[in-house]
């Protein structure tokens, strides 16, 4: 006999595998020749920027650099602050068993340390350390069996499952760009450090296009002709289309942002600015719930069935919750006291998270550092500080199960020198959680079938049951149906048998010979 399937297909975004690694970037850099012999590094800061990232075969290949800004103390008469901004270009390899070329690759990379050491006046070493989370995902097009539709004692067990369906993908290059205009009396000698965050990510659907919005905050610290100190800040827009068929407003967007790369150059002395411009990837992914019914086992009492049954890693109930951490500290720091602060860097850290049922409880820290003036040594000085913190986030339905990607914007930041010299810091983080369930589910997405050529002849055998036994094992195995193992026993709830318990089983007895499916 022939039997009909019924198919559908799934367009599913698969998470292959993940891996968190803490790769060393290192190299020299030299003092250009209009700039003095460095004495002492005072503060080394930098951007990574991402040009290419590839998933070869159990690999991934990621090509970027570090913009380093580096404020020195020069070794001259003067003894003046000085600065220095260089590049580090790195290609790094990360072994990943499960990749396959082609794959999609999620590459978050945070720079943890870098470290200036002097090797003579004119050369230094920088070696930095940097966190890379890595997430290799497929985009694929699945294929399975949706029923069976003239068999009519075909034994089929269904399952409800709720999952995050792709919808589409796509990458846009957006370029943030602007002129940043500083103070009038300020002649600008050279940049000492710069500062870029993407923030404020969004996302708004409209006629089979997503678009998305960000801001690139950016502050500059510069030196004037004159010896000075300054500091200078600007919010640039960025803004980028993908283009998505079937994309609805009820559908989850997903926004990435990627630096890939970064100019910061001084504009003529007499402009009195700033040249800025970034160039940003947004890689837009879009999901809808889509409720399934999928087929998990299937069997005849009177035919043998050969299936092929896949199994997928997707995910489920994917949403994105904000939430705000207000952190509220008064310092008292004495190097500072009396002096001015010209920038104050806060970079947090999460060093644990426990998953509760509807919360989480984050456990971190703030490192902050000021570079503020010395009025002793006419130069500047940098001071380090860690605050500790705890925050308790309201979460409705997270659970163990629950996987979680935490970002953190800082939001508000009032750094306020206190008429008692104290230090009074108003931080808030913005605490964005994307959560999701990975789910393993089976599909069946082919059959073939060998049908018992005589008629059906009743026996019944006794079974006692054992550790593991379902219902729908033990009629699977003896070639019979749930229902009436249910009724020949009085069974009223088929998920409710007990270890030991003695079934009737009605049996079927017959012979197999070969058909096509």
């Amino acid at each position: 006999m022939n039997i009909e399937t019924k198919k559908d297909k799934l367009c599913i975004n698969q998470i292959i595998g993940q891996k968190t690694e803490s790769i060393e970037v290192e190299g020299d850099a030299i003092i250009p020749d209009i700039k003095p012999d460095i004495l002492k590094s005072i503060n080394t800061s930098g951007n990574i920027c991402i040009y290419k990232k590839e998933v070869l075969d159990g690999k991934v290949r990621i090509d970027g650099c570090i913009n380093v800004n580096i404020i020195y103390l020069a070794d001259n008469e003067q003894g003046n602050v000085r600065g220095l901004t260089t590049t580090i270009d790195f290609t790094k390899i990360i072994e990943m068993q499960e990749a396959k070329t082609g794959m999609m690759l999620e590459c978050k990379m945070e720079l943890n340390e870098i470290e200036c050491k002097i090797l003579n006046g004119r050369k230094v070493n920088l070696r930095s350390l940097v966190k890379v989370d890595l997430k290799i995902c497929s985009n694929e097009e699945i294929n399975f069996i949706e029923g069976v539709e003239n068999v009519n004692d075909m034994q089929i067990l269904n399952k409800n499952f709720n999952i995050n369906s792709l919808v589409g993908s796509g990458t846009t290059k957006a370029i943030a760009k602007d002129t940043v205009v500083i103070d009038g009396i300020d002649n600008l000698a050279e940049i000492m450090k710069v500062n870029i965050d993407i923030v404020n990510i969004e996302s708004k659907v409209s006629y089979n296009k997503v678009l998305a919005k960000a801001d690139s905050e950016i502050k500059i610290m510069y030196l004037t002709d004159d010896n000075r100190v300054n500091t200078v800040e600007c919010k640039i827009p960025v803004m980028g289309f993908v283009d998505i068929l079937n994309v609805t407003d009820d559908n989850i967007c997903d926004v990435k942002t990627e630096l890939k790369n970064l100019v910061v150059k001084p504009n003529n002395v007499e402009e009195h600015s700033i040249y800025v411009e970034a160039e940003i990837e947004l890689s837009i992914f879009v999901y809808q719930n889509k409720p399934l019914e999928l087929i998990q086992d299937l069997y005849s009492p009177n035919m043998t069935l050969s299936t092929n049954v896949g199994r997928i890693n997707t995910m489920q109930e994917k949403r994105l919750i904000k939430d705000v951490c207000n952190i509220r500290e008064k310092q008292v720091i004495n190097e500072i006291r009396n002096e001015k602060i010209y920038d104050v860097d806060i970079k947090p850290i999460i060093k644990k998270q426990n998953i509760l049922n509807d919360r989480i409880i984050f456990e971190g820290e703030l490192n902050i550092n000021f570079i503020y003036s010395n009025s002793q040594t006419s130069g500047i000085e940098t001071k380090n500080i860690v605050i500790p913190f705890n925050h308790n986030m309201n979460c409705e339905g997270v659970n163990q199960n629950s996987r979680l990607d935490v970002k953190i914007e800082i939001g508000t930041k009032d750094i306020i020198v206190m008429p008692d010299e104290s230090i009074e810091l108003k931080i808030d983080l913005n605490l964005l959680v994307d959560i999701f369930k990975s789910v393993e589910i089976n599909i069946i997405n082919d059959m073939q079938v060998e049908e018992n050529k005589d008629n059906e002849v009743y026996s019944i055998i006794i079974y006692f049951v054992k550790p593991g036994d379902t219902l729908w094992k033990i009629a699977k195995r003896f070639r019979s149906t749930v229902d009436n193992i249910a009724r020949i026993n009085g069974i009223e709830d088929e998920n409710k048998i007990s270890v030991g318990q003695q079934l009737f089983i009605p049996k079927y007895v017959a012979n197999r010979s070969s058909v096509s499916a």
